[in-house]
């Protein structure tokens, strides 16, 4: 497949079986997207077949679509059962043929009977008797509640009506489903229902995601695209990253080892080309050289954002206060009687079920939202940094992506920024484009800019890593955790969260509850609704091993990298004392008065120690950054 005149892959070669848990991998522009749109028939490869068994269905979730629906959201939902009707009108005929024919030795009749079967197996595996019931729950378990099912679906946000396509997809149930980003529009405890849903889903499933956690807790099996080639590892994404790191390793070994046997082979040829007695020879290592199969070593992405937040100015001790605190929008009380105090440094999450007010306190505490009732104040001294849940979207399009940070840089900035575009990937061709040309990823990359300009000590962020691929959530994480401020995150990703924040408010009924302890700490405990059993009973849904496996290593690195850093900055602050008290003594020395004996050997036992402070602050520096 290529575009642009360039191969996004060639030669691509694999096998989906019926029950595969497959994770689809790969730099963007890799071409994963392109890969599901040839999978599902919306698109045609420019060679090569896409072989698929008579009858098998399959199920596509684009990245970003414009639903069309006119109908309440159950109506929608119900339209998945369209297929169902077709198939008893199928059941229905082939009894009534099998019933006529005698024909009871023949393969026709063979192929009668299975068809008849398959159908009969399918009607039941689609449940046709209990098309509701079947509906409502995974609408359940996709956030809506049962007041929305009457609601039309066009009131809905398109974040929603993602969810109600979904939905549809979900009940058609097809024998193979390939779902790109999923998760985007779904919270926490809906992430966590459609988790154990494909975990238990009949057919196969094929899923583009930059969520690490989703990934782990459902595939057993990664395909990675890179160099328009695929290599299949049967193992969760991160395992594959560890196998994918390794088999790069062993390229590269393999590549020098060749590499110093071309040059040992060319050395042989130089030196004995000429003598008629090693003819042979050069000649059989001349032709050794043609057949020699060069060693690839699959690109690497050096690309990624790198920054860091400008150091937070200081602020009181009490940063955000509220008491008592409520807001509604018409009859929808979305929560009351909250109190809350946060104090300076602390990084807290905000979390829950999409619509129980995480981004409306977000945009009270930025001061968005005033007709609230109860009483909210910011500290002293607090300045503001916010990234809205729709940051991207509110850029102006029709500026280029050079005035739109130049529109508010200001003072000593002003003349850094290409340097803080190029940080964030835009190069000199790209700083001219209009923002309205685009990618998601680019708009959020630039929003992401817009921080920097201006220093604050309350960085409030509500679902940063939308449209972020894993590098670059992993390097926005690493910048948060060495900010001096106080941030606020509102998140559905868990993997970005684990580590991150130590302390989290869960929005729900109508109340803020707070939580002492990291999101898998509070995920293990948290009871969640369970839909597939009684949709208004609540259940234990433990966080699955894998995820909690790479929680625990997560916090033991950020621990050690903390660690480092900390020992980093006790080495920094010794060596500024050692060079003062030697830059003392070298102004006594430079008045040419003669010294004591005492003054010049503690005067070198003075360079001594700072020489071994820098050695001991050279490796501490190196150990953090590896």
């Amino acid at each position: 497949m290529q575009f642009t005149g360039t191969d996004l892959f060639s030669g691509v070669t694999f096998n989906i079986g019926d029950r595969d848990r497959i994770g689809l991998v790969g730099m963007n522009g890799a071409g994963k997207s392109t890969l599901l749109k040839i999978l599902c028939g919306w698109q045609e490869p420019e060679h090569g077949t896409i072989v698929m068994a008579t009858g098998q269905t399959v199920g596509y979730l684009p990245q970003e679509m414009v639903p069309d629906a006119i109908g309440t959201v159950l109506d929608e939902a119900m339209t998945a059962f369209s297929h169902i009707d077709d198939l008893e009108n199928e059941q229905q005929r082939l009894t009534a043929e099998i019933a006529e024919r005698t024909d009871y030795e023949s393969e026709a009749y063979t192929r009668l009977l299975e068809r008849h079967n398959d159908i009969t197996e399918r009607l039941a595996l689609l449940g046709g008797g209990r098309r509701q019931e079947q509906a409502e729950k995974v609408l359940l378990g996709l956030g809506f509640r049962h007041d929305d099912f009457g609601r039309p679906v066009s009131v809905f946000s398109g974040g929603w009506q993602m969810r109600v396509e979904l939905a549809k997809l979900l009940l058609r149930h097809p024998d193979f489903l390939l779902l790109d980003e999923p998760t985007n529009h779904l919270d926490i405890v809906s992430i966590q229902w459609l988790e154990n849903y494909l975990s238990n889903y009949s057919g196969a499933v094929v899923l583009v995601s930059h969520d690490r956690t989703f990934l782990d807790n459902i595939t057993k099996r990664t395909i990675e695209i890179t160099a328009g080639r695929i290599y299949d590892y049967k193992c969760p994404y991160s395992e594959y990253v560890v196998q994918m790191q390794e088999r790069r390793a062993s390229q590269m070994a393999q590549l020098t080892n060749q590499q110093r046997q071309v040059a040992q082979i060319e050395a042989f040829i130089e030196r004995f080309r000429y003598k008629a007695t090693k003819a042979k020879q050069v000649q059989s290592r001349v032709k050794m050289l043609e057949r020699m199969e060069e060693i690839k070593v699959d690109e690497v992405s050096t690309e990624s954002i790198h920054f860091q937040f400008p150091p937070a100015p200081h602020s009181g001790k009490i940063v955000v206060e509220a008491k008592n605190l409520g807001k509604a929008y018409g009859s929808n009380q979305v929560f009351d009687g909250v109190d809350l105090l946060l104090t300076s440094g602390r990084k807290v999450a905000f979390v829950g079920r999409n619509g129980e007010g995480k981004s409306t306190m977000a945009k009270i505490i930025v001061g968005d939202i005033n007709d609230y009732t109860g009483t909210f104040k910011l500290g002293a001294g607090v300045v503001l940094g916010y990234y809205a849940q729709n940051q991207a979207a509110m850029l102006n399009l029709d500026k280029t992506v050079f005035e739109t940070i130049d529109d508010i840089a200001q003072g000593d900035i002003r003349p850094k920024i290409r340097t803080i575009l190029g940080s964030f990937l835009f190069d000199d061709d790209d700083i001219d484009k209009k923002v309205k040309v685009l990618s998601g990823g680019e708009k959020a990359r630039l929003a992401l800019a817009k921080l920097l300009l201006t220093p604050c000590n309350l960085l409030i962020l509500d679902e940063p890593t939308n449209h972020l691929d894993m590098n670059s959530k992993d390097i926005l994480k690493n910048a948060l955790l060495q900010y001096s401020g106080t941030l606020i995150v509102v998140s559905h990703d868990r993997d970005f969260l684990s580590g991150l924040t130590d302390e989290l408010y869960e929005f729900r009924d109508g109340a803020v509850h707070e939580f002492k302890g990291d999101i898998m700490e509070f995920l293990e405990g948290q009871n969640t609704l369970n839909v597939q059993n009684t949709p208004s009973v609540q259940s234990i849904q433990k966080v699955p091993s894998a995820g909690k496996a790479a929680y625990e290593q997560n916090r033991e690195r950020e621990r050690e990298r903390r660690k480092l850093q900390n020992v980093v900055k006790q080495k920094e602050q010794e060596i500024e004392a050692l060079e003062a008290e030697i830059a003392k003594r070298d102004a006594i020395l430079a008045t040419g008065e003669a010294q004591s004996a005492d003054f010049y050997k503690e005067y070198q036992s003075l360079k001594d120690h700072l020489e071994q402070k820098m050695q001991e602050w050279e490796d501490a520096v190196i150990a953090a950054e590896e």
